[in-house]
């Protein structure tokens, strides 16, 4: 069975408002949550952008279904640091918590004032860092020199069962990449073949048999032309695609390249409509994939409507 889960985007809403939002989730039947880790916005728009990890805690103790983290590590985060993070939530919530490791992007990652590198880069760095994960989940004292470096690190409050690491990917390419040593797949929606064929490359370079979650981003109002100017309103500048998502540095930067976003660029990355019947439909096309959860991101301001809504017609689809 595929879970519906509830996104919880921290670029959009205050933290105590968020907070709220994700109690009123599971109140309205969503079965899980995920959770963004921004440093800055995407744009001025949204113009917030709290501390994910800070909120999670929070979060945590107010519901009881389980959370995803999405963070790039050997940034802004050094690895050994993001570990002990981790390894809190889930000795405080045994089983609730897995964490999606990605190469991030450079409005998050580059205030450290580190050289921004280019993607096999931050790829290898990534790949290096999971095995620093992996090590200090088991116990390990680790000392590493690379691209990152730890000196005799060792994580003394650790949960159980160390917390499961998912790769993060939206190309075929990177998917492989995580299908090599991820525990499983956070990758988002949009056109069917397109979410197929990433999900295919990480099944066939070892995956299969691993979870996949999906982060679907709609924009639902009970008009269409509210549903289409909420999502040109918040989703306009993460929708510019390319290296430009990857590479920006600023919230202003994305908001001038994002209004050259057009309406069709934009429902190629977010399912737009008034209708519930035709968000059901995407969502059980992606759930034909076999995703072990399907996290729901309204990108508009109208998060309590769309909860209702959502509690009607889509939280049950398996």
């Amino acid at each position: 069975m595929t879970l519906i889960g509830y996104h919880a985007s921290h670029e959009q809403f205050a933290p105590s408002e968020l907070l709220s939002l994700v109690m009123e989730a599971e109140r309205a039947g969503f079965a899980c949550a995920k959770s963004s880790d921004h440093f800055h916005p995407w744009s001025e728009h949204q113009g917030q952008s709290g501390f994910a990890w800070s909120w999670l805690g929070a979060a945590m103790q107010a519901t009881r279904f389980g959370f995803g983290m999405i963070s790039a590590p050997g940034y802004r985060y050094h690895p050994a640091v993001l570990a002990q993070a981790a390894a809190t939530i889930g000795e405080m919530f045994p089983g609730r918590l897995w964490l999606s490791l990605g190469t991030g992007e450079a409005i998050n990652e580059a205030i450290t004032g580190e050289y921004w590198p280019e993607k096999a880069e931050r790829n290898a760095r990534l790949r290096e860092c999971v095995d620093i994960f992996r090590s200090l989940f088991r116990g390990d004292t680790v000392t590493h020199r690379g691209r990152v470096t730890v000196i005799e690190a060792k994580l003394y409050s650790r949960p159980l069962k160390p917390i499961p690491l998912l790769g993060a990917a939206v190309t075929p390419a990177t998917a492989a990449f995580c299908g090599q040593w991820a525990d499983g797949l956070l990758t988002t929606g949009g056109d069917i073949e397109t979410v197929s064929r990433v999900v295919d490359a990480f099944r066939e370079n070892g995956g299969e048999g691993k979870p996949v979650h999906i982060q679907h981003a709609l924009s639902w109002a009970p008009q269409e032309e509210t549903a289409i100017a909420e999502a040109l309103d918040q989703w306009s500048a993460p929708s510019v695609g390319g290296d430009a998502a990857w590479d920006l540095r600023q919230p202003r930067d994305f908001d001038i390249v994002g209004k050259m976003v057009t309406e069709e660029r934009l429902r190629q990355c977010v399912a737009i409509s008034s209708d519930p019947a035709c968000h059901r439909d995407e969502i059980e096309a992606l759930a034909g994939l076999g995703p072990a959860a399907i996290h729901l991101h309204c990108v508009g301001r109208n998060q309590r409507a769309f909860i209702d809504m959502a509690a009607k017609h889509l939280v049950s689809i398996t």
